[in-house]
């Protein structure tokens, strides 16, 4: 239900929009190409089975669980444009 001078549905479309600029962002950061042998933090050797499932890996498993722990600040932006937003 949208108001004012919006269409019905912007909302929605709103949604949608945040949901796939979220989604090409992200892609575009995933790691294409050759596999390491072995991993770039550790030099611990990599297994063949993880290097097939995941072209580009570049991180042992140990590495990469300890930095997807580490806290991430996405920035974004806010489409919602209230007054609320805009004094944040």
């Amino acid at each position: 239900m949208a108001g004012g001078w919006a269409k019905d549905g912007a909302v929605q479309d709103q949604i949608d929009a945040s949901i796939e600029d979220e989604v090409k962002r992200t892609r575009s950061q995933l790691i294409t190409g050759d596999s390491a042998l072995t991993c770039v933090e550790c030099d611990c050797e990599i297994p063949e089975a993880r290097r097939k499932a995941l072209p580009g890996v570049q991180l042992c498993v140990a590495c990469q669980t300890i930095r997807e722990s580490e806290p991430v600040n996405p920035g974004g932006i806010n489409r919602r444009g209230s007054k609320d937003s805009q004094l944040r």
